[in-house]
């Protein structure tokens, strides 16, 4: 800690306590020690006091206590002394300034000194009992976040202004005190007609630092009244209280200007109720973490800040105070001009409503989620590369959604957990429809929600909002990028594949025999409603989006989401992947459809099917085998059937016998329908996928002892009938031929 510091609020407790005594005697002697003293309309005596000591003020003779603790408390300056770098005598002055302050505000009022008035001005005092319930409340419930104390004044007034109007917009109850020179942020925004008192939020206290013990006092007290904390009733009820205002209680000091010796001291006063300071001025830093959740004093030089102008200075130093005291912001509803809501998650736009789509067939459409430092990231900004909806034709362009997250919490393994959330949150909106993920993303847009006024940048709204409101504990910014420019969506396509490889060769090594609990997902039920995903370390998700540590990491993010553990129970059979456990939880899970499942069969109670997933596997009788169907391949195949017919047999949750949903990558693990033989038993396979993991299949033909088998195995070049595909694979040696019989 900064030696500085130390000095300077040690210095402004001294003079600050001073004043306390001289104020204190001259007011004994010419009232007496039986006047009473007490703040008007509200309890809990001096609520500063009452919370640290218990001590009960009610007349001028019981100051004197809390007085003489407050000198007591008051350390030597450290001089030429040894000097350690800890905060403990700084707080010790803080403290002492806060009982100080609120001595001399309630002699104030004794005299009838208080409220303040200054140009015509009445300014607030302590904020009122029905008022402090009424706040306290939304504080509780987290409809007001928490609370700024204002201190100095800004830049400009109209720099002033824009502070006020951005902790405004994230629900912050604002409170102001001091000036800088004899000018505050309440001449500020006095001058440029800015309304304030309890209706709009805006509380100012007073004219001199004195007064933002008011702040103090209106957490000490939100935390007797809410937090069932009574000053004295257990030896650690002081402590209680800081705690409760540490961990339940958001508020921050924004100092404004000049940070003079009486600020410093009224600041680590703040600091002890777990409250950061952030000052716009070059002052030292308090960065680590102890007192409060996170840094202790921040020092934002306002003409530092990166920004067009100060009006995006001011914005950006808000930001920086959110960030600092780790408040989550919920916004109220989804900025869009279409309804919102859960009645929406199942909604098809079919083609003769169809105004715009991304991706599907012949189109390039994908979506990717990274974390980045929180200096790169401006929440909620949205832009849009490239052309919008043309809202007078059907419009067909690619799309890259890329999200940038910051947070202190966040992990790269909390990457895909949030990706995947894009599918719910999309299709929560009116007129709008999401299938697939990744790579195989596809959107499409009504003419209703565009004719609303519906556009791409609104799919940004959309997944701003929905991660802090549903991920506020791991989020803390969001950035949106939409690109809609072929060149541009197929080069970050590119960058996002590396991401997804990356993120599927975490799971090397870790089989399934090594866990006891494999997860669910059910984020697809609004489409299909008796499908339930259950995902072990050797089998991805359908959709190929998320792995068993993905879910793992969704389940602690969010205990009561779609990621749930499914703990494995009895073996029923080993050999085709069926447990009492997974059987117990598919039939409760599945609207009590599907009583049974096997993780490792395609013939016996497969997995039921989505409508996401990235392949369709299906016997071919005929071949003794499987043909493995792209999602990308819009191709005839073997069995008649495209992709998209093939999902009308297997999707919307059907259990099918000989027909199952799977993510791609299921064809490199060695429990690829191993009860049935295995890779081995592929007979067809998408031409798109042979060429993009030529690699990795060939290391799963080595691993089933038939290095030659991809060349074995048919694509729609060579073979799109049975007819055609039969006599290639006898001319191949296919092993799937001299196999035990499928069916």
């Amino acid at each position: 800690m900064s030696k500085f510091i130390a000095t300077s609020a040690i210095r402004g407790a001294q003079a600050i306590v001073k004043e306390a005594d001289r104020l204190y005697t001259e007011t004994l002697a010419k009232l007496g020690p039986e006047t009473k003293v007490a703040f008007p309309n509200t309890a809990y005596y001096l609520p500063v006091i009452y919370g640290f000591t218990a001590h009960k003020v009610q007349t001028l003779a019981d100051l004197k206590w809390p007085l003489d603790r407050a000198k007591a408390m008051v350390p030597p300056l450290p001089g030429d002394r040894v000097w350690l770098p800890y905060l403990g005598e700084t707080l010790d002055a803080g403290v002492a300034t806060l009982f100080a302050e609120e001595i001399i505000e309630a002699l104030r009022y004794v005299k009838g000194e208080q409220p303040d008035k200054r140009n015509g001005f009445t300014y607030n005092g302590p904020i009122d009992d029905v008022q402090m319930r009424s706040w306290g409340i939304q504080l509780v419930d987290g409809r007001m976040p928490g609370f700024a104390a204002i201190v100095g004044a800004a830049k400009s007034n109209e720099v002033a202004v824009k502070i006020v109007r951005e902790l405004q917009s994230k629900g912050q109850l604002i409170f102001l005190a001091s000036d800088v020179n004899g000018r505050s942020v309440v001449d500020q925004l006095r001058e440029e007609n800015v309304e304030m008192g309890y209706d709009t939020f805006i509380v100012p206290f007073g004219t001199d630092i004195f007064s933002a013990v008011y702040a103090l006092g209106f957490a000490s007290r939100a935390a007797f009244s809410f937090g069932g904390i009574t000053p004295g009733s257990t030896p650690n009820s002081a402590r209680e209280m800081l705690l409760y205002n540490k961990f339940r209680c958001f508020a921050f000091v924004l100092a404004l200007g000049q940070v003079d010796d009486m600020k410093y001291a009224t600041a680590a006063g703040a600091i002890t109720y777990g409250f950061p300071v952030i000052a716009d001025t070059a002052i030292p830093n308090i960065l680590p973490s102890g007192i409060t959740q996170f840094e202790h004093v921040v020092s934002v030089p306002f003409d530092d800040i990166p920004g067009k102008d100060d009006l995006e200075r001011a914005e950006k130093l808000v930001q920086r105070c959110i960030e600092v005291r780790g408040i989550k912001i919920r916004i109220p509803k989804v900025p869009i001009p279409v309804a919102y809501g859960p009645a929406f998650e199942g909604e098809v736009v079919r083609k003769e409503n169809l105004a715009g789509e991304f991706g599907g067939k012949g189109g390039m459409c994908f979506e990717w989620l990274t974390m980045k430092n929180p200096d790169e990231i401006e929440d909620g900004k949205i832009e849009l590369i490239g052309p919008d909806l043309d809202p007078a034709k059907y419009t067909k362009l690619p799309l890259a959604i890329v999200i940038e997250v910051a947070g202190r919490k966040m992990q790269k393994d909390f990457e895909p957990v949030l990706e995947r959330q894009i599918h719910p949150f999309t299709n929560g909106a009116e007129g709008v429809q999401h299938m697939g993920q990744r790579d195989i993303t596809w959107i499409r847009i009504s003419k209703s929600a565009v004719e609303k006024g519906f556009r791409i940048k609104h799919l940004g709204s959309i997944l701003h909002t929905n991660l802090h409101n549903y991920f506020g504990a791991i989020v803390d910014k969001v950035q949106v990028k939409l690109y809609t420019d072929p060149a541009k969506v197929s080069e970050l396509r590119d960058q996002a594949r590396a991401v997804y490889s990356e993120r599927n060769q975490r799971m090397a090594g870790l089989v399934d025999e090594a866990v006891d609990t494999y997860y669910s997902c059910t984020l697809c039920q609004s489409f299909a409603p008796t499908h339930v995903c259950v995902i072990n370390p050797e089998r991805v998700g359908l959709c190929g989006a998320y792995s068993w540590l993905d879910c793992r990491a969704a389940y602690e993010i969010n205990p009561r989401g779609p990621n749930q553990p499914v703990p494995k129970g009895r073996a029923i059979d080993p050999v085709k992947g069926e447990w009492e456990g997974v059987n117990a939880f598919i039939f409760e899970h599945s609207q009590r459809a599907i009583p049974r499942c096997t993780v490792y069969s395609l013939m016996d109670a497969p997995m039921t099917t989505c409508g996401c997933c990235e392949c369709i596997m299906m016997v071919v009788p005929e071949a003794n085998g499987v043909m493995v169907v792209s999602r990308d391949d819009y191709s005839m195949t073997p069995a008649g059937m495209t992709f998209s017919s093939l999902m009308g047999t297997a999707g919307g949750g059907s259990q099918t016998p000989g027909v199952m949903g799977h993510g791609k990558f299921f064809l490199t693990t060695k429990k690829f329908i191993s009860a049935d033989g295995g890779f081995k038993r592929v007979v067809w396979l998408s031409k798109n996928l042979k060429e993009e993991m030529a690699e990795e299949l060939k290391a799963v033909c080595e691993a089933a002892g038939e290095p030659d088998l991809l060349n074995k195995i048919a694509d729609g070049s060579v073979a799109t009938t049975v007819e055609e595909l039969l006599p290639f694979l006898e001319s191949k040696g296919h092993p799937a031929l001299t196999m035990e019989p499928l069916v």
